[in-house]
């Protein structure tokens, strides 16, 4: 098993929640909505999903700087994002290092579509919980972040181990919790998650499905 980091959290952190007006603004028919992952998704109202996700110089970078400095990534290195979105994340690591070749997969094609170069075009549609069009060990570091909570379990099997097999190393950041106050805010909040487990669930569940890589939990205070 890999090591708990420290990535995401302070940017997850730097925004504000309310979470009771979110379960109680008709939540059941703004997941339905949500998990369309289309427009309404993305730049809609904030009652489905993010409210508008534009691109924000330097938002991402210091998540990128991390990565490139904990995983040893080059010019030349392969790198895999699972669950892209509009692949914001990419494009940092690239402003860092050029060299870097990257590929990225999301089930949005509205995320995919509003990417921006040079990233787009090593994006493609594909679904996490589905086999990955690649080798063994073809990336030098593969990462998802936020995405894998919104399998189910034998989903989260399939995507785990499709990780493990592609990836030399891995990242991988979802939400969870790690008491009774914050299951229940980020069971106001999470429009597309499936699976709810604390974080002693996720690592057993890493352990048992053979992913081998790092982890960071993001939390709902």
């Amino acid at each position: 098993m890999g090591n708990l980091k420290n990535f995401v959290t302070s940017l997850h952190q730097s925004s504000n929640r309310e979470y009771l007006p979110r379960m109680q603004d008709e939540k059941v028919s703004c997941m339905h909505v949500a998990k369309k992952y289309g427009a309404e998704y993305w730049d809609g109202d904030r009652r489905y999903g993010y409210g508008g996700y534009k691109y924000i110089p330097g938002r991402w970078e210091s998540v990128a700087r991390k990565l490139i400095e904990t995983y040893g990534l080059m010019s030349g290195s392969k790198v895999l994002d699972v669950g892209c979105g509009k692949a914001y994340l990419l494009y940092e690591m690239l402003l860092l290092e050029p060299g870097l070749l990257v590929k990225g997969f999301d089930v949005s094609e509205h995320g995919i579509n509003d990417s921006i170069d040079p990233v787009k075009q090593n994006l493609f549609l594909h679904k996490a919980q589905e086999e990955f069009p690649f080798d063994n060990n073809e990336f030098d570091l593969v990462i998802s972040l936020g995405t894998l909570h919104n399998l189910r379990l034998p989903e989260l099997k399939t995507s785990l181990e499709e990780i493990e097999r592609v990836g030399k190393q891995g990242y991988i950041m979802l939400e969870s919790y790690r008491n009774e106050m914050e299951l229940f805010n980020l069971q106001c909040w999470a429009l597309t998650c499936e699976s709810f487990f604390d974080k002693e669930e996720w690592v057993w569940l890493y352990g048992e499905f053979g992913y081998t890589g790092d982890y960071e939990f993001i939390y709902f205070e």
